[in-house]
Order: C-alpha cells, then sequence, then structure tokens
C-alpha cells in the first residue's frame, strides 16, 4: 500500500510516498531531499505522536482556565484519553510558566505543564 504525506521536519515541506506491508510497517519512503523525510514517514505511520494541548479549570486563581501541553509527544492514540484526565484536572495552587501540573501524565513518560501564570485573585 502507498501513502502520500507531507513531511514537516524541515522548512522543504516535501511530499513523500510511503509504501507499507500489510501489517503496516514502512518498506519505502521516496519523495524526500534530507535524511529527516524516511525516519519522519516511519514514525508518523508506524506511531505517530503528537503534543497535546489543552485547558485545565482553575479555582481561586487569577485565570478560569490555565493553558497547558505536554512536555514531549505522545501516541496518537492516547489522545482522547488524555484529554479525558485533563477535563478531570482542576488547578487551585499558583503556577509559573513551564511548571508541571501532572508528572507522568497516564504513565506516558510525559508531564503536563503549564504555558501560561497563573496567581491568586486579589479581590
Amino acid at each position: 500500500m502507498i501513502k502520500k504525506i507531507t513531511c514537516i521536519e524541515c522548512p522543504v515541506g516535501c511530499q513523500l510516498e510511503v509504501e507499507t506491508d500489510q501489517s503496516g510497517h514502512v518498506i519505502k519512503v521516496t519523495g524526500n531531499k534530507c535524511e529527516k523525510g524516511p525516519v519522519y514517514a516511519k514514525q508518523e505511520t508506524e506511531n505517530p505522536m503528537r503534543i497535546l494541548t489543552s485547558i485545565v479549570l482553575t479555582e481561586g486563581l487569577d485565570l478560569k482556565m490555565v493553558p497547558v501541553k505536554t512536555n514531549k509527544p505522545i501516541p496518537k492514540a492516547k489522545l482522547m484519553e488524555a484529554m479525558a484526565a485533563v477535563k478531570k484536572l482542576k488547578l487551585t495552587k499558583q503556577v509559573k510558566v513551564d511548571e508541571t501540573i501532572a508528572s507522568d501524565f497516564l504513565g506516558l513518560g510525559v508531564d503536563l505543564i503549564a504555558t501560561r501564570p497563573a496567581s491568586f485573585n486579589s479581590h
């Protein structure tokens, strides 16, 4: 089977053709202009990963919601489970940018971190 994807590893944006076997494993990649293309194609085809970005509700802070993200990509197949877990969180303490909200999030070896500071309400 041949799948066409656009490589996003560098600004060139090569149009890759990825040939896979019946089990979905990459056999051959063509169309790349650098060595990053085949690596990206294999990762994206066999185990796609994404940075999760979301918001966490707060209580008693100057923001009603704090934007968060995972500090490393997680498997794309885990995104819905991760979003459900984020929805259950409530932040009640001040946070700084890059401060960890949840360590080893879902046991995936990544941290959920704040991308904006939040402090206690002044009134």
